[in-house]
């Protein structure tokens, strides 16, 4: 558990407001016939004028090939972690943009799923309940909840809209590192699991799919895939907890 000092999270707001921007920037750039490479490129232009650096990039997490792209880019049946690749983005087209920034030497996260053109009644159902499950944890973030609650109305919500959240993918601390403790499931027991406290900052971030949630890794070594070929979704802020509430950092 890592609380932060005043000056952290001055720098860490910053952080998230730059992350913010491209993120918006991105998906306004999303439609059908754009290839995933030209987003990566202007992602990482942006990150930079901004002063920041792309966080993902070159990021090992003890995997052997580093991370070689500056966004992550999951299309339908890819959860997490998707390379952009050649991926050429086509109608219909689920897709997730998982991005992360360094700022100073402090790292925010973000993610946000779009739908490529129009899309059919399920995807979009599927996209409402993800970003509809992010707004519900972040609205139980606040100093002495537990884990256990915010995971616990997260799945009760998804399972109750006929969605299923992926047990082995968690949220995490978030600030001086990449990931940092505490793991945060999307699931749960009410009263168990770490007890948040003001000066937390976590990256919060359901992910949930349309079928069984079971995962498998690609063999690029990062990609995580349904295992069904249904599609998912994710969603995800950084968060400062305060005593009572958060302040959402990545919020445009």
């Amino acid at each position: 558990m890592i609380v932060k000092s005043k000056k952290e999270i001055d720098i860490l707001k910053k952080s998230g407001q730059i992350l913010a921007r491209v993120l918006a920037r991105l998906e306004r750039e999303i439609r059908p016939g754009v290839y995933a490479a030209d987003l990566d490129k202007l992602a990482e232009s942006e990150i930079k004028k901004a002063g920041a650096e792309p966080s993902f990039k070159n990021y090992h997490e003890g995997k052997e090939l580093p991370f070689p792209a500056s966004i992550c880019l999951s299309v339908n049946d890819e959860i997490v972690h998707g390379i952009p690749g050649n991926k050429i983005l086509k109608d219909g087209d689920v897709v997730s943009i998982d991005l992360g920034v360094n700022y100073k030497g402090f790292f925010t996260d973000g993610a946000s799923t779009v739908i490529v053109g129009k899309g059919d009644k399920r995807s979009k159902k599927l996209l409402t309940v993800c970003r509809k499950a992010l707004d519900l944890a972040t609205s139980r973030c606040s100093a002495g909840v537990h884990s256990g609650d915010i995971g616990h109305a997260v799945e009760s919500f998804v399972e109750k809209n006929g969605f299923k959240v992926f047990r082995e993918l968690v949220g995490h601390g978030v600030g001086r590192a990449v990931h940092e403790s505490p793991q945060l499931p999307n699931w749960g027991k009410p009263g168990t699991g770490e007890k948040l406290k003001e000066r937390m900052v976590l990256a919060i971030e359901p992910m949930i799919s349309e079928g069984e949630a079971q995962i498998f890794l690609d063999k690029d070594g990062w990609t995580l895939k349904t295992k069904d070929g249904t599609r998912a979704a994710h969603f995800e802020h950084t968060v400062l907890i305060l005593k009572n509430g958060c302040d959402i950092l990545t919020k445009s």
